[in-house]
């Protein structure tokens, strides 16, 4: 079975999307397809059923990166699904762990810039209302998280891994 990735922003419509498309690119670049699958969703359901925003499939264009999908709210049960989950910022991941009342599934929980490499960034900042480079820093600071965390897959035996990161 892939090991599953759930990206999570607020509103399920620039950053999550975002990420999940750039790491699908990296993904498929490395030949692990049949190892990882990737999704993405909110915290909130403001844009419940909406596709990412079009200033974001704009830039990750620009980039080469395809983004699909359309927004969705987590749910209790990607908790038990997916082997771990990438918040975008600390009042995201915050959410996340308030919705794992049991505290089960809190080891599955990080944050997204816990992988990058070069960026010293602790958040995914919201470029919902930044000018088109907003968007373009987003997709670059994505990248290198991204490329960050799929090492780290990589060193780990996947195969081995259940319910969640050793």
């Amino acid at each position: 079975m892939p090991y599953q990735l759930l990206f999570v922003c607020l509103g399920n419509i620039c950053r999550s999307p975002a990420a999940e498309g750039v790491m699908n690119y990296l993904i498929q670049d490395a030949g692990r397809k049949d190892h990882i699958r990737c999704d993405s969703a909110g915290t909130s359901n403001y844009h419940t059923g909406a596709p990412p925003d079009h200033r974001m499939i704009a830039a990750a264009h620009h980039q080469g990166i395809v983004l699909q999908g359309r927004s969705r709210q987590v749910r209790h049960s990607d908790f038990e699904h997916f082997d771990l989950i990438l918040a975008m910022d600390r009042e995201n991941h915050q959410d996340l762990l308030r919705l794992d009342r049991t505290t089960q599934y809190h080891h599955k929980v990080r944050l997204m810039c816990d992988f990058c490499r070069e960026y010293p960034d602790s958040e995914v900042p919201d470029p919902y209302y930044s000018g088109p480079e907003g968007f373009s820093d987003v997709l670059d600071l994505l990248h290198d998280a991204c490329a960050g965390l799929l090492l780290y897959l990589t060193e780990v035996d996947l195969t081995e891994v259940e319910g969640g990161i050793p």
